[in-house]
């Protein structure tokens, strides 16, 4: 089959980290054009590569196939409505909008236009969470009781992205930016909780916007799911803790792909994906006799390249995407409550 002829909204840290280079290196995708408002800096790595000065002319370009919305988040609904309504297919990054009335309006214009829209939740291809998957499914923890997922940061300076920092816009916060990564791998493992309370604050001088949040879920048979992320901790806890009635596991946020595509790398450069050594998972068995059994698992080769894979197969041969319209509405349901 062809490749799937491309555009990007954007050429700003996700454009050039996060899908710029899975474009370029996978045969399944035709990199097309951009839009560049400002500085040209597309051309300078791609040079073959259109660069729009208006979101107008992509949209309208007959031969793009698929549009990336990676525009600021108060921009996502109302571009993904224009991408659909020309006529083309959508991978949107998260979030998907600010409410959970837009997710269905957009859901129900990609039914109606018979175009894909597909959210863009690359976490699920951390090498982290595909071991922590990969530990559940395999029952070595019994029957699990209690889970924490994190995202922790130092970052008391308000950010420059005013979009993300300022109240006035909508989807903005923390709990926009980092929740839709946690609640999308908890939603992937669990799916829908029995109920959920959510807790946000704000503590960095002169913010307008939370920068702390808490999700407690609840699950059938007692499990309980704590979602925590701030950009007010200097000293990182686990990414992953998992406990179960005969074991636990305990693992870092240790990804490399982000940092590795951010200095140049290829996805496919020999090393791509591979966590640094020391960046093993913890798991704890407890024996007979209570006796405790300690095993350091290797650790995964982190795959942002499987949310493309999917987006091909999704386009060229109508298979389900992984990220399903459910799981969406169950976030952002979440996410504005």
């Amino acid at each position: 089959m062809k490749p799937i002829v491309t555009g990007l909204m954007a050429y700003g840290m996700s454009g050039r980290i996060f899908h710029a280079p899975f474009l370029t290196t996978n045969p399944h995708f035709q990199f097309k054009a951009v839009v560049e408002r400002n500085q040209k800096k597309a051309a300078e790595r791609y040079p073959d590569v259109i660069s729009y000065n208006k979101i107008e002319d992509l949209i309208n370009d007959p031969e793009i196939e698929l549009i990336i919305v990676n525009t600021p988040s108060y921009t996502h609904f109302e571009y993904t409505k224009a991408a659909l309504s020309a006529g083309k297919h959508v991978l949107l990054e998260k979030p998907a909008a600010a409410t959970s009335a837009e997710v269905k309006e957009l859901y129900d214009l990609s039914r109606s236009t018979g175009k894909h829209l597909m959210l863009y939740q690359n976490r699920r291809y951390d090498s982290g969470f595909q071991m922590v998957k990969q530990v559940i499914d395999s029952g070595r923890l019994g029957e699990l009781v209690e889970v924490h997922f994190r995202y922790d940061r130092y970052r008391i300076a308000i950010g420059p992205k005013v979009f993300k920092e300022d109240n006035s816009y909508p989807a903005n916060g923390l709990t926009y930016d980092l929740g839709p990564h946690l609640l999308d791998q908890t939603l992937a493992l669990f799916g829908k909780p029995l109920s959920f309370k959510k807790t946000t604050a704000t503590h960095r001088p002169n913010s307008k916007v939370d920068d702390y949040f808490h999700f407690h879920l609840t699950y059938p048979n007692n499990l309980n799911v704590f979602l925590t992320a701030s950009l007010l901790v200097a000293e990182p806890l686990p990414a992953y803790v998992i406990h179960g009635t005969v074991g636990s596991f305990i693992k870092g946020q240790n990804d490399s792909q982000e940092a590795q595509l951010d200095k140049g790398m290829l996805p496919t450069d020999e090393g791509f994906g591979i966590e640094p050594a020391g960046s093993e998972g913890k798991l704890v068995i407890m024996g007979a006799d209570n006796q405790k059994e300690t095993e350091l698992l290797p650790s995964y080769k982190g795959n942002y390249n499987g949310i493309f894979e999917a987006v091909y197969h999704t386009v060229r041969e109508n298979a389900l995407f992984p990220i399903t319209e459910e799981q969406i509405a169950w976030q952002i349901e979440m996410l504005e409550a």
